[in-house]
């Protein structure tokens, strides 16, 4: 994924992490300066939906522009064998459902 949050604040006029930072305060959002430090320059790990839900607010846009899918990236990631194999195969695998009690019964 993708973190556009930088460039999205810029569309919207928004040129300094302090200045977005005092939106999201506005906002209800208090944010530390270490954690607009990160949000601003990087990609985060993690980010709360609730947090997330706020900078779209102040920003007036989706979490899909902010969120941008990089499937070559995902790609990259997968084994080498699988990737050859899905190169491979021209069809999709069918996997057919189990019906029945196929589980171990719960301990007494």
């Amino acid at each position: 994924m993708l973190w556009n949050l930088r460039m999205r604040a810029a569309e919207r006029g928004i040129w300094k992490s302090t200045e977005m930072r005092r939106l999201l305060a506005d906002a209800g959002l208090e944010i530390s300066a270490g954690k607009m430090s990160a949000l601003w320059t990087g990609t985060p790990t993690t980010i709360r939906l609730d947090d997330l839900e706020v900078i779209c607010s102040v920003l007036d846009c989706d979490p899909a522009t902010l969120l941008i899918c990089e499937p070559e990236k995902a790609a990259a990631r997968r084994p080498q064998k699988e990737q050859q194999k899905a190169v491979g195969q021209s069809s999709a695998q069918v996997v057919a459902p189990r019906f029945g009690r196929h589980r171990s019964a719960p301990p007494l």
